[in-house]
């Protein structure tokens, strides 16, 4: 049986694409080992099933968080995980910074195959500037030709990459969540006491910056009616904006993230899903959001930013409105528009690209991946 590395920089507890990558990978008839960081109270190794995980523990982890500290702690694991897995036969390197320590591998193993995932457009994302920009633009651009194999999670940015570099097109795998038949429920108006006349917009995910929750908190505060509500649920640096606008708001409600597993139980209870992403990077620009796929496979039409791919998925599916602008005018557009709309229509469409939009579906372009590698 084939062996696959496959490498994360984080200390996965939360990284559903890894995690389904790797089970996919195993029902392939592959070995996957998941290779990570270890932190403090976390198992060195468990097994999640079908997938072994081992997280690499660094001296230089309790270390100060100071740029060049990082880079150290950065050799630190590329230098373990060379050692512990230079025999495998697959590197899947989720991510930049995980490509050079596949490529490692290939030049001193035997036969080692390397597969890229870009989980994003690497060197465009918010906030990267200066020389740590130019500085990841350089060591994509030379080592991206030496991946067997280069995956995307937006075809805009497939078609960038093979713009820039001169490689062939890498193969769309979307970050889909598992099919799965979910009963409408009512845990929000339950816990929160909705009423039922009251059309429920639900935002879930990270409460930060980027993710146009001002300007939604806002939109939703301004409206005179309150037939429609906005729950906000999830975590983050703007929870406590969150929080201080329900507390004197009849129109917004706040909920605490919820476990991944019970996740969807959750979301079906809206009316509909909002997708805000702001207009601040490329890579937010050409962003297919994991959250999206998570509405429809729950049964919600969907209330997005103008932004092109994801104006492209929902205006091609007719599976819910685009906001003219990324303002509050246009969010309030928007949400008023949605009133407009033949719900049980659009519901039909979202159940039907339920099927499309799910991991089953992005698992069959994998198999083929690998089956030709």
């Amino acid at each position: 049986m084939k062996s696959v590395a496959n490498v994360v920089l984080n200390d996965f507890t939360n990284d559903s694409r890894v995690l389904k990558i790797s089970k996919s990978l195993s029902s392939f008839g592959l070995q996957p080992t998941v290779v990570a960081m270890h932190n403090e109270g976390l198992l060195q190794k468990e097994s999640m099933g079908v997938v072994d995980v081992e997280r690499i523990k660094l001296t230089s982890r309790p270390w100060p968080k100071w740029k060049l500290i990082q880079l150290v702690k950065y050799f630190e694991f590329l230098v373990r995980v060379f050692l512990r897995y230079r025999n495998v036969d697959f590197v899947h390197c989720n991510d930049l910074n995980a490509l050079p320590i596949g490529l490692l591998i290939k030049l001193f193993g035997r036969n080692v195959t390397v597969v890229y995932d870009c989980h994003e457009y690497e060197t465009e994302v918010n906030g990267l500037r200066g020389w740590e920009k130019r500085s990841k633009r350089w060591l994509e651009r030379a080592l991206i030709g030496f991946a067997d194999e280069v995956i995307s999670v937006s075809d805009s940015i497939a078609s960038e990459y093979k713009r820039i570099y001169g490689i062939p097109k890498p193969r769309l795998v979307l970050n889909c969540p598992l099919l799965k038949e979910i009963e409408k429920g009512n845990r929000f108006r339950e816990i929160l006491g909705i009423r039922p006349d009251q059309k429920i917009f639900l935002y879930q995910g990270a409460l930060m910056r980027g993710r146009g929750i001002d300007i939604l908190l806002e939109a939703f505060d301004g409206f005179e009616s309150d037939e429609n509500v906005l729950v906000c649920m999830g975590y983050g640096e703007l929870e406590g904006i969150v929080k201080s606008t329900a507390s004197r708001s009849d129109k917004v409600f706040f909920h605490p993230a919820v476990s991944p597993n019970i996740l969807l139980e959750y979301t079906c209870s809206a009316d509909y899903g909002i997708s805000f992403i702001e207009d601040i990077s490329l890579s937010d620009r050409y962003c297919l959001p994991n959250k999206l796929f998570e509405y429809i496979m729950a049964g919600l039409p969907v209330l997005t930013s103008n932004l092109f791919e994801m104006k492209r998925l929902v205006e091609g599916k007719c599976i819910g409105i685009v906001a003219t602008s990324n303002t509050i005018d246009g969010f309030r557009n928007a949400i008023t528009a949605t009133l407009r709309l033949d719900y049980s229509s659009v519901h039909k469409n979202v159940r039907e690209a339920r099927t499309l939009f799910c991991w089953e579906e992005q698992e069959k372009v994998l198999k083929e991946i690998y089956n030709v590698l």
